[in-house]
């Protein structure tokens, strides 16, 4: 049923696959992500600033004017007088012409009594709403139109009897007054003015961009030179990038480089001395299979062909074995979820199956290999074909330095406190004394005094398997040994169990 479910996943991410296809990421400019961010809200404020600059220049315009008209209605209302109950202006004809005269604007003027009766002026001059009034002394402004044209008014009105008849109660003797004017001259200074301003713009505007254009340059150089400082490198040379000749922004990334120029040179270390160490192991067996194959062209004993031909076989299996273990070293090294995908492992079947592999040979070593699973299965992620050659190794290890007659276990168990999925392979061995357990998983590594043929890799590739399924291992001594000569030990693997293991085995 696991294996279905399985199925039916990768079938699912096949199908998702083919129904979307990956999308290719547009690569961005640095340089115009840079300039886009700095010039589209220049250019956004720009119609903003023009629009704000109308406005005041408009209210710049207008005040001196409004206080001419409040000046203009000042002294008309000095000229209104009341005699014998009829008011009265004491405008000649030249102060009208002065009033009047402008070379730009039309001048309007009205005065009225309080019932709206003209005294003098213009009769088409709207009076104001009632609602507008002001108090008599006081002068306002408001904006009209006459004839089609847009004025602008300063009014007020004067109190015609006050400090005669207001002492003993009398009446109001109210007057209107009025003086109005189009708005030409207003609005040629307002264009004067946005002229002034927005002009300039206009020749800024193109310097700031080349100056920002400049700055981005400049300030994005230190990029470049990286760049020609990286690119002038000699392929082998891995050596730190100096962050001192950077900007500190650029600092962060430099380190990080620094950071992965060590792992690769770690990484190229590693494997060079992989290459050289392979290359000294399979030194041996070749030499050997050589000198044998020219012995045995030598001999004319077909009892001596045949020895030589035996040790020819034997140099053959260890050349072979090593090279199947450099392969399969190399394979775990490479092991990633993209290369290899992990999927669900029942690891009670995996170590079941593994373990009925090696019968034949342990009957060959007269050696008892036994099994102890897990009542309740044990699921984990993990690459079987990886999982099944870590065992093998540890297998193999175990019969190989077990005695006659003695016996290897392998067992499956569960730590539920720690939600580990636990693997032992139990030897009856010499053991491994305390500080060598953790050399013995070095490649090549060999402990002094073992007379057993092995090329040193197989807890090597043990470990590379195992750090791959983030999984931990140890090495603990046998607690029931068969033997007081030999004490033997036990190689413990711990693994995270499946999260989602109790929700596939209740969907099955």
């Amino acid at each position: 049923m696991t294996m279905r479910a399985k199925k039916t996943i990768a079938d699912a991410s096949s199908d998702t696959a083919l129904l979307s296809p990956p999308q290719e990421k547009t690569q961005r400019s640095l340089f115009g992500e840079i300039l886009d961010w700095m010039l589209a809200p220049l250019l956004l404020l720009w119609p903003m600033s023009i629009a704000i600059t109308y406005l005041v220049a408009k209210s710049i315009a207008n005040q001196p004017f409004d206080r001419t008209l409040e000046d203009n209605v000042l002294v008309l209302s000095q000229q209104v007088k009341e005699v014998d109950g009829k008011i009265l202006t004491q405008l000649n004809n030249p102060a009208r012409d002065i009033l009047r005269a402008d070379d730009v604007d039309n001048v309007y003027f009205q005065i009225t009594d309080n019932d709206g009766k003209l005294i003098d002026g213009d009769h088409d001059l709207p009076m104001p709403n009632d609602e507008d009034k002001p108090l008599a002394g006081t002068i306002q402004l408001r904006n009209a139109n006459l004839h089609g044209i847009d004025i602008r008014i300063a009014y007020g009105y004067i109190d015609l009897n006050k400090g005669r008849d207001r002492a003993n109660g009398g009446p109001h003797h109210l007057a209107l007054v009025q003086v109005g004017e189009t708005l030409e001259k207003r609005a040629l200074l307002a264009n004067e003015i946005i002229k002034g301003v927005i002009l300039p713009q206009f020749i800024i505007l193109p310097i700031a961009l080349a100056l920002v254009w400049f700055a981005l340059s400049r300030g994005l150089s230190p990029l470049a030179e990286l760049q020609q400082r990286i690119r002038a490198r000699r392929p082998d040379d891995l050596s730190p990038i100096d962050s001192r000749q950077v900007p500190e922004e650029i600092t962060p990334l430099v380190k990080s480089l620094n950071e992965m120029l060590e792992r690769l040179a770690q990484t190229i270390d590693i494997q060079k001395r992989f290459i050289a160490d392979a290359a000294h192991q399979m030194k041996t067996p070749l030499a050997g299979m050589r000198m044998q194959s020219e012995l045995a062209l030598r001999q004319t004993d077909q009892e001596e062909i045949r020895r030589s031909l035996v040790q020819l076989a034997t140099s053959s299996e260890a050349a072979t074995r090593l090279v199947n273990q450099l392969l399969t070293l190399a394979r775990a090294e490479n092991l990633t979820p993209a290369t290899q995908p992990l999927e669900l492992v029942e690891l009670n079947e995996l170590a079941r199956s593994v373990v009925h592999d090696w019968i034949p040979v342990s009957f060959v070593q007269k050696i008892d290999l036994g099994y102890e699973q897990q009542n309740l299965p044990v699921t984990i992620f993990g690459n079987s074909l990886m999982l099944r050659e870590m065992l093998s190794n540890l297998i193999d290890n175990a019969i190989r330095y077990t005695p006659l007659g003695h016996s290897v276990t392998v067992r499956v168990s569960l730590n539920e406190q720690q939600a580990l999925a636990v693997l032992e392979v139990e030897d009856n061995g010499p053991g491994i004394p305390a500080a060598e357990r953790e050399h013995v998983f070095e490649r090549f590594y060999r402990i002094l005094g073992s007379n057993v043929q092995g090329s040193g890799l197989g807890l090597a590739i043990v470990r590379e398997i195992a750090q791959q399924h983030d999984a931990s291992i140890e090495i603990t001594e046998n607690p029931h040994p068969q033997d007081s000569n030999f004490p033997g030990c036990v190689f413990r693997i711990s693994f995270k169990l499946n999260p989602y293991s109790e929700l596939m085995d209740g969907e099955t």
